[in-house]
């Protein structure tokens, strides 16, 4: 075999090893970002912020959170589309709401394309509430009173695409109940519009609305779950108003930059389903009402592209643009 072939093989053995596992040998030796597309306060920044914080005790590295807020998350994840595909730049997004976006609006970014799936990091679950003097006790109340108000309802969500936005709409549409979406970046500034009055309804998670239902800000009239929770046991589950095949996919996951090294993708799966067995996040997420959920790459992809194709036909049914 000639002298020149075994150099070509052995420099393009050396490249694919350089490509594929050297990056992930030392890493990571510099802080990881991890980018949250919605406001502070609210179930994916607070439960990155959770992650963040085990991760990084359980690694010695600093991980940190940037809020990068506007068009639905679209900021955040044209900007980790567009970042090096070293592992240091990190999204932490809504199934939903990532496939939604450039289904209803020119976002910016390919969301299937675009990135390199990780893990499942939880699930959400979301309660349907309405401001402690609202007139309405029950989900058909509701319905009845947003047929007969002038304009219809008015309901909140935490973004465009959100699970607490499509499953409303959803619900909504099956009911032939009238309503005006307003979309908020986040679910804490929707919050303060709820408790106020200035909504007549929302759909927010279980660790966003539980405060205020304790404190009888909020009335919670449903639940979109498979069984009652505990904390509420006489709140009906969607499946017990009638509405069980309004449900929307409620995973929350991690992804990067496309072109990352599987390696690296691997590396930086284990560190999070390490984290992940942390007894203070698993208590965290359990009282949130958010239980951890992993996944492999590969699944997460099927995953992704499963949820786009979804969100492009239920964009049109529900007649969804971006505001």
């Amino acid at each position: 075999m000639p002298l020149t072939y075994i150099r070509r093989s052995a420099l393009a053995a050396a490249l694919v090893l350089v490509a594929t596992g050297a990056p992930a040998q030392d890493y990571p030796n510099r802080p990881i970002t991890l980018m949250v597309g919605l406001a502070a306060g609210g179930i994916t920044d607070v439960t990155a912020r959770l992650y963040a914080e085990a991760v990084s005790k359980s690694i010695g590295q600093r991980v940190i959170i940037e809020n990068k807020t506007g068009a639905g998350g679209g900021v955040a994840a044209a900007y980790v589309q567009n970042a090096a595909p070293d592992g240091y730049t990190l999204l932490v997004f809504s199934g939903s709401q990532h496939a939604t976006v450039p289904a209803v609006s020119n976002a910016g970014y390919e969301p299937v394309k675009g990135f390199s799936p990780i893990t499942y990091l939880f699930n959400s679950v979301v309660v349907l509430t309405v401001p402690a003097d609202s007139p309405a006790k029950t989900l058909t109340e509701l319905h009845d009173i947003g047929r007969k108000k002038p304009g219809g309802l008015t309901v909140g969500t935490p973004g465009l695409g959100s699970p607490s936005h499509l499953i409303g709409a959803k619900v909504l549409l099956a009911a032939k109940v009238p309503a005006e979406p307003v979309h908020y970046r986040g679910g804490a500034p929707m919050m303060a519009d709820l408790v106020t009055g200035r909504l007549d309804f929302a759909w927010p998670t279980l660790s966003t609305g539980r405060a205020f239902i304790a404190d009888g800000k909020l009335r919670a009239l449903a639940l979109d779950a498979d069984k009652r929770w505990g904390p509420l046991p006489d709140v009906p589950t969607l499946d017990e108003a009638g509405f069980g095949k309004e449900k929307v996919a409620s995973w929350f996951a991690l992804a990067g930059p496309a072109g990352m090294p599987p390696a690296l993708v691997r590396k930086i799966r284990d560190m999070f389903i390490q984290a992940s067995k942390d007894p203070e996040l698993q208590r965290r997420l359990s009282e949130n009402g958010t239980p951890i959920a992993s996944s492999t790459p590969e699944e997460m992809g099927r995953a992704m592209a499963a949820e786009w194709e979804t969100m492009q036909v239920l964009a049109k049914t529900l007649n969804l643009r971006q505001p």
